[in-house]
């Protein structure tokens, strides 16, 4: 979908595909007709755009035979869809009964990751449409903390000026810019935007024209960062912000009442990692990765509100005692697009958790995975008309 700013500049939304689980070409193929194609359809759009996930395997089929990628380039035109950007943060696997900590291996001190982010990027410059000339992809941030050291950044942060490097060479090439943005997470070595000011700006920083900041909402909320605050210490630090993750995490105020943790239990499952995040009266942060963890007794204290890194959907409001951050998204959508001019081009609806969520919310078929993505889509579609952007054909 495509949006007229106000100020002429074209933004593009999309949803990511790493809510499904296909590691191989051929999947991602069936990808396009079965979800993609059926979500456009249900928003009455002839061009839909999606942020494709491509993992490790399948990236290798594209770069390994021309032939594959024009099959895809087909596929995506003959289903109505566009690409502009990618997701480059799980490499494999994503779509395992466990993945967990996984997602975050390999990380950036390692050169299968740069290698993966390379192919991303060759990729991505065969799949935009001939009328746009940018993409972008999105990464980990660095890696996950544990062990993280002082040689460990080096290495992680010389990997960044080789890939700019190439993505440079890349541009010569095809005429055709690919920016790739860090999306600070939290537990991750870059859980902030200011850890991602200080990575990317400090003593061996890569070159911002090439790396910058993905921005995904869900984790600007759990880490209880100030949206306004968090957009503008990026401009002043010089960072762009290549891409936003549209996406809301769970909110408890109450979380020392019992049907409070009973509602939370239900959103502890055994697939991915739900970093919880306590906020105390004095303003600091007590942290668990994982939402199990947190309702153990006595880990987290309980005098002030958790926000878990589940990724709800952004359409249906949660059952109380619960409730989603969907007001962080809006406010960070105010500053990055609602301004005189947009802060990032690239807005992508990344609720990758559907399959996971309780039973009760769970779709159970390919049409109300295709109803319920379809939902949000309009739900940021209705946000950006309201902010004064324009709905392109």
């Amino acid at each position: 979908m495509r949006f007229r700013h106000p100020d002429g500049t074209t933004v593009h939304l999309a949803y990511c595909t790493n809510v499904h689980a296909a590691e191989q070409l051929d999947g991602v193929l069936d990808q396009l007709t079965e979800y993609a194609e059926p979500v456009r359809r249900r928003l009455h759009r002839d061009r839909l755009g999606i942020g494709l996930w491509l993992a490790r395997d399948a990236a290798r089929t594209l770069t390994d035979d021309p032939a594959a990628v024009r099959r895809l380039r087909t596929g995506l035109d003959r289903a109505g869809l566009e690409v502009v950007t990618l997701n480059g943060f799980p490499y494999q696997g994503f779509g395992d009964e466990h993945v967990k900590y996984r997602v975050y291996r390999p990380d950036w001190t390692d050169d299968a990751r740069l290698d993966h982010t390379t192919d991303l990027a060759r990729l991505l410059t065969a799949l935009l449409p001939d009328d746009v000339h940018e993409g972008s992809i999105s990464t980990l941030p660095l890696a996950w903390r544990t062990g993280f050291d002082a040689e460990a950044r080096h290495r992680a942060l010389t990997r960044l000026h080789t890939l700019a490097g190439r993505l440079d060479a890349l541009e010569e090439l095809t005429g055709r810019s690919v920016r790739v943005g860090l999306e600070p997470e939290p537990g991750c070595t870059v859980e902030t935007t200011a850890d991602a000011v200080e990575a990317l700006t400090g003593e061996g920083g890569p070159p911002p024209h090439r790396i910058g900041v993905c921005l995904d909402t869900c984790h600007l909320a759990t880490a209880f960062e100030d949206p306004a605050k968090a957009v503008a210490a990026l401009g002043e630090a010089g960072l762009t912000v290549v891409k936003a993750q549209l996406s809301a995490a769970l909110h408890a105020e109450h979380p020392q009442r019992p049907e409070v943790r009973d509602a939370l239990a239900e959103f502890a499952e055994p697939r991915f990692l739900h970093q919880t995040r306590a906020l105390t009266p004095a303003g600091t942060l007590r942290a668990t990765d994982d939402l199990d963890r947190a309702l153990a007794p006595g880990a987290l204290p309980t005098e002030g509100p958790w926000r878990s890194h589940f990724h709800v959907p952004l359409h249906a409001p949660l059952a109380e005692p619960l409730r989603a951050t969907t007001p962080v998204l809006r406010a960070a959508l105010t500053h990055l697009v609602g301004g005189p001019t947009p802060l990032t081009r690239h807005l992508e609806v990344e609720t990758y958790t559907w399959q996971a969520l309780p039973p009760g919310l769970r779709p159970t078929t390919r049409a109300q995975l295709a109803d319920g993505l379809a939902a949000e889509l309009a739900t940021a579609r209705d946000l950006l008309i309201g902010l004064g952007l324009k709905e392109l054909p």
